[in-house]
């Protein structure tokens, strides 16, 4: 495998931003680098903000939990640091990730025993999807049996989003925000 260099690719805008950066900071949210990287091009952070806008909105049909489990299982198989410190940091309280969950989703399986049967559902549909792009008849039924169809076809997409945004951090480079950790700073998984 070829050499990987961990420099940072591309510099993220810096303050003082330009009118058409700072609106297109003010769609994305915080100046976290990522956003600032997208920022650059303007048209592009307008386009990603739509797209995220939905799932943190409330008018996604994912709860916060199933949407916050997706997002964090599919940054660790994808082994996206930095986007799952920036997760755990914002989101993990809010959906009720403890310790044990926030270990299995890391390094563990959904067979942990730290899950319900719903959790396990989003998890091993998010798990297919990475190893597969495809979900199993029997891991859809039960993802529309714990989340609905609605949630079950709204999943598919957030976990390619969320690969799509775990290889851009990864090929950019970034390091880790103030206040997150990596992958490796959660203890071992639950086996």
């Amino acid at each position: 495998m070829p050499l990987k260099s961990k420099q940072p690719r591309v510099a993220p805008v810096s303050p003082p931003y330009d009118e058409e950066t700072q609106a297109a900071l003010d769609l994305l949210g915080p100046p976290i680098q990522l956003f600032r990287v997208m920022a650059r091009r303007p048209g592009l952070a307008q386009g990603v903000a739509g797209w995220g806008r939905h799932y943190f909105s409330g008018r996604s049909a994912l709860t916060l939990r199933q949407r916050e489990l997706a997002i964090h299982r599919t940054t660790a198989l994808c082994g996206a640091d930095y986007e799952w410190g920036v997760h755990v940091a914002h989101f993990a309280e809010k959906a009720e990730l403890d310790p044990a969950q926030l270990a299995s989703l890391a390094h563990g399986t959904p067979e942990d025993p730290c899950w319900v049967a719903a959790d396990r559902a989003v998890l091993r549909a998010v798990d297919e999807l990475h190893a597969d792009a495809d979900i199993s008849d029997t891991t859809w039924s039960a993802l529309v049996d714990a989340a609905g169809e609605d949630a079950a076809v709204e999943l598919t997409l957030l976990a390619g989003w969320y690969h799509a945004i775990s290889f851009a951090v990864r090929a950019l480079r970034l390091p880790l925000e103030p206040g997150t950790e990596p992958l490796d700073a959660i203890a071992g998984g639950i086996r």
